[in-house]
């Protein structure tokens, strides 16, 4: 699989797991619209957007373009953004009692 087939599968793949539509992505990142359609039909982004995406998604840049295993690692920030509100609820509750556990 090439550079351009990789980076389509993981944006892909990340979307997905954001739990967002392109749309609201590229809203959030200040994209026109369909930028992120494009690239999954296999146009490169920029250097600068392709640090824009994987700072947004918790992801190395040499990730999406194929550079790194599979394995993906996303930042507690991502997680937490890809969370329902009552998900959010329940891991600042989780965070709270962690945190008195912690400070016994």
């Amino acid at each position: 699989m090439n550079e351009k087939e990789t980076f389509s599968k993981r944006l892909t793949k990340l979307i997905k797991l954001s739990h967002k539509s392109m749309n609201q992505i590229e809203r959030e990142l200040g994209y026109p619209r369909n930028a992120l359609f494009n690239y999954r039909q296999g146009n490169n982004p920029s250097a600068v957007r392709l640090l824009d995406l994987s700072a947004y998604f918790g992801v190395t840049p040499e990730y999406l373009m194929g550079r790194e295993g599979e394995d993906l690692v996303k930042s507690p920030q991502v997680i937490f953004q890809g969370l329902s509100d009552s998900q959010k609820e329940e891991m600042c509750m989780l965070c709270y009692d962690w945190l008195l556990l912690r400070n016994k």
